[in-house]
């Protein structure tokens, strides 16, 4: 009796016992290899309710596969060795991550690393016939913080710009606004992040199992996108026009987060309704003898590329080990503020809201006949729960009632020294603030966030350290800002190539 040989073929690739058993170990052996980036992922999950959607994602992305088991039968798995290349990039960007203490992209390079690795050992066909699945776990990494910030920005601008459509007067001061019947603002729970990062992840589930087209996947998740941000904005406008209406009481406690849910999961609903009306049937599989006419690797090649997946994958938590080793300091910081042109005349008001440092410097000077307010924080030998960038750190401190009104980038020019540094008003109980703020890492001065995290990437695995610490300067403002810039501008005249030089100094000893 012959054999069809496309036959043979599908079946000697085939998942069998054994293989599944390699196939796991790949994935445990990863997870072992990256458990800290893994438990990260988790801490956030837990501390957050922006993120705590992250425990859902592995079972719905192992549904998913489940769903397309049929593949299994139907594609033999071949190793993919040029997936490793890959995976060793995947790993680069995790180390570089690492030293910089960037841990959004040490989650999302370990995350990539799974569909990768699959690749690497079912082959390209058949992981590529699970992409979504696999793809799909990177929802899993609590990414969007980032824009908060701009979210309220647009919420601020849409709520004022509707309420004053309406015919109702508005006094607005940055993300702060005054109404006749109140005064309202615009918080990070506000912000609507939680509502579009939920909207994406459900908007791309949905298209996925929705459509077959990538036309109508692309515009449903686009519309996942628009909508929640256009819906946030009306919802704080409704909001703010129920506490209007009503004297100030609906909608001004707790109320107006249960307002927000029940508005969006409201605009959730009629979204995934109107895009029901678009539903593709699934597509039938082909004939899976006759699609197969490739003969699949055998067994001791799945081990091999098993084995190798997990070397690649090992080599960089080793060089992170040799690099912390290499570059730690045991040495403790010390700040000499007798450096400073200036004498302090007592302690600052305002304080900015930051991890703890290993040394501060701060004080309350006079310079144009105004108080200015300095706060220095000094790090070395950071980890997770020390780090001089991060979004946790804030320059307004809203346990003392602080908050930000505005931020913006300045270039200012210091005794012929260009100093590039953002400029932030701080609300206070004591009125406004004005705060230049900047970073000092590997021994230069550095206002943009990401360059600062490359350059304390750069000095950590090149073994200099990662010595750094955090420069702010405020003063009171009124409603000439050029004047508190003035003060600012006089301070730093006369101390910043002292306070340059006691970080230096910080850093050699």
């Amino acid at each position: 009796m012959n054999e069809n040989p496309a036959l043979a073929g599908a079946a000697s690739g085939r998942l069998s016992v054994p293989k599944i058993a390699v196939i796991v170990a790949v994935f445990l052996a990863l997870l072992v290899l990256y458990w800290g980036t893994a438990a990260s992922m988790v801490a956030v999950w837990n501390s957050s309710e922006t993120f705590a959607h992250g425990y859902a994602i592995v079972p719905i992305s192992l549904w998913l596969i489940w769903r397309r088991r049929e593949v299994f039968s139907r594609i033999p798995a071949a190793p993919y060795w040029p997936a490793l290349p890959v995976l060793a990039l995947c790993g680069g960007a995790w180390l570089l991550a690492r030293a910089g203490e960037v841990q959004v992209v040490m989650q999302y390079a370990f995350v990539f690393m799974v569909p990768v690795a699959a690749a690497a050992v079912l082959g390209r066909r058949l992981a590529g016939a699970l992409a979504f699945p696999l793809l799909f776990l990177l929802f899993a990494v609590p990414f969007g913080e980032v824009f908060v910030q701009p979210l309220i920005n647009f919420t601020a601008d849409f709520t004022v710009a509707a309420v004053r459509a309406t015919g109702i007067p508005v006094l607005r001061n940055g993300t702060l606004f005054e109404l006749p019947t109140g005064n309202w603002s615009v918080v990070e729970a506000c912000s609507g992040v939680r509502y579009l990062i939920s909207s994406i992840t459900l908007g791309s589930l949905y298209a996925y199992l929705s459509y077959r087209s990538t036309t109508r996947r692309v515009l449903f998740i686009g519309l996942s996108i628009v909508v929640p941000i256009i819906a946030n904005g009306l919802r704080a406008y409704m909001i703010v026009m129920i506490g209007h209406m009503s004297g100030m009481e609906l909608a001004t406690g707790v109320d107006h987060l249960i307002y927000g849910w029940l508005f969006f999961g409201l605009v959730m609903f009629i979204m995934f309704w109107i895009g029901s009306y678009w539903r593709q049937e699934e597509a039938v599989p082909a004939n899976a003898g006759a699609a197969q006419a490739a003969v699949a690797l055998p067994a001791k090649s799945i081990i091999g590329v098993a084995i190798a997946t997990v070397l690649v994958g090992a080599l960089w938590p080793a060089l992170g080990a040799l690099s912390d080793k290499a570059a730690y300091n045991p040495a403790r910081v010390q700040l000499d503020g007798a450096r400073l042109a200036s004498s302090p005349a007592g302690l600052p008001a305002w304080s900015p809201e930051f991890q703890t440092p290993d040394a501060t410097l701060k004080g309350l000077y006079t310079a144009a006949g105004a108080p200015v307010h300095l706060n220095l924080l000094y790090y070395r030998n950071q980890g997770p729960n020390k780090r001089l960038i991060t979004s946790v750190n804030r320059v307004d401190n809203r346990k003392e009632a602080f908050l930000q009104i505005g931020s913006n980038g300045r270039l200012e020019e210091i005794r012929g020294q260009k100093l590039a540094l953002r400029e932030t008003r701080v609300k206070g109980p004591d009125g406004n603030y004005l705060v230049w703020h900047w970073t000092w890492v590997d021994g230069q001065f550095v206002a943009n966030d990401y360059l600062g995290k490359l350059r304390q990437a750069k000095a950590k695995l090149m073994l200099h350290g990662d010595d750094g610490a955090a420069l702010m300067v405020a003063t009171p403002v009124g409603e000439q800002a050029d004047t508190a810039r003035a003060t600012l501008r006089a301070f730093l005249d006369a101390n910043l190539a002292p306070l340059q030089a006691t970080l230096e100094a910080a850093r050699e000893h």
